[in-house]
């Protein structure tokens, strides 16, 4: 039987930060099973290297990532994916090293929820977002435990309602990213971010981080268990079935 290939993978650098890269572009780094689990796999042996400091996670691809698989959501189900990328939210969260997310392009959903765990985004101001879950007859709710976290009360309420797509620029003024820079600029922030975390102490930063997400991770561990099971409930409905199947029509 043929291995399938890695879809993430993981390069440790000179400088102290190790480089977590997607690279699902048959589905635009869809949440597969595969990928959610490969992806955890790299943040852990990220985080047990004493010579790592910072954690940068990016694509291979201009699309960052388009959600859950919906695929598999259509034949499996969500049961265990919802709470699967609930603990994925978490773990980045909980990392002792501070998480980087560089974005060039396309983030959808629920790898918005991924962006919103992490500590420090750098996005291009013409990269793209949307929580589309709405339009599918589903709702945000796994990721809302980082999202709407992040984002300030009228942003929340106007994306996660509307599904629409909104901006590097916007995306930075709701707070859901850190800075919005020119798509030629994004390497170059990247690393000045990334270098300068570096310097920081492990201990430094272990402490800071935990004290900058107690409150998250007190959301996460409170109401992720009752966000996903109505996820799951969501993705299995008559309405959201129709919905992701024309959806999945339409891409073929």
């Amino acid at each position: 039987m043929s291995r399938m290939p890695e879809l993430v993978h993981l390069e440790r650098t000179a400088d102290a930060v190790a480089r977590i890269t997607l690279d699902s572009p048959h589905n635009r780094n869809a949440l597969s099973r595969q990928l959610v689990t490969e992806l955890f796999e790299r943040l852990r042996e990220a985080e047990a290297d004493p010579e790592v400091k910072v954690v940068l996670l990016t694509s291979a691809h201009r699309v960052f990532c388009s959600g859950a698989d919906l695929s598999e959501a259509t034949e499996g189900g969500m049961a265990e994916g919802a709470h699967r990328i609930v603990e994925l939210q978490r773990l980045i969260v909980a990392m002792d090293k501070p998480v980087v997310v560089a974005l060039a392009g396309p983030v959808r959903a629920g790898g918005i929820g991924i962006v919103a765990a992490a500590d420090v985004v750098i996005a291009s101001e013409d990269a793209t977002f949307a929580l589309t879950e709405v339009k599918l007859g589903l709702a945000a709710a796994i990721i809302s435990l980082t999202v709407h976290h992040r984002m300030n009360p009228r942003a929340a309420a106007l994306t996660t309602l509307g599904g629409e797509t909104f901006t590097g620029t916007e995306a930075a003024a709701y707070g859901l990213v850190t800075w919005a820079v020119p798509a030629d600029a994004v390497d170059d922030a990247v690393g000045e971010i990334c270098a300068s975390l570096a310097t920081g102490a492990a201990q430094g930063l272990r402490e800071s981080k935990r004290i900058l997400n107690r409150d998250l991770l007190a959301r996460i561990d409170e109401r992720g268990g009752e966000l996903a099971d109505l996820s799951a409930r969501l993705f299995a409905s008559d309405e959201a079935k129709a919905a992701m199947t024309a959806f999945l029509s339409r891409g073929k």
